[in-house]
């Protein structure tokens, strides 16, 4: 496991999510990826990136994107997030549901990105 990860939010989900947000806006890589367990399995688009590596890889094809976010629900070690996500991508915006699961440290251990089916 990996020191870099942040706990100081663990159990507000609204605080989490602005953080998430901010992370996965921000220049630094670095910054969005220590939010994540070494172990990670993130769903997006049909796929299963699993691991730090991977997830790597699956970040350098995601586009700079802007979240508006709608609705946070659940605890500190699941919830859920609604937010139109705009972006340099077809479709923009879109409407989506991120789902977390995070450890006692704070770290993700699973992140399931769908289309809100609202």
């Amino acid at each position: 496991m990996s020191g870099t990860h942040r706990t100081g939010t663990t159990a507000d989900p609204r605080a989490f999510v602005e953080e998430y947000v901010a992370a996965a806006t921000a220049a630094d890589r670095a910054r969005y990826l220590a939010l994540f367990d070494d172990n990670v399995v993130v769903r997006d688009e049909g796929r299963t990136h699993r691991g730090l590596t991977e997830v790597r890889r699956w970040l350098d094809h995601v586009p700079p994107v802007e979240y508006d976010v709608r609705e946070v629900t659940g605890t500190g070690a699941v919830c859920r997030a609604v937010a139109e996500v705009s972006g340099d991508f077809p479709g923009s915006p879109v409407t989506l549901r991120f789902t977390f699961d995070r450890d006692a440290r704070g770290a993700i251990t699973r992140l399931e990105i769908t289309p809100d089916p609202a």
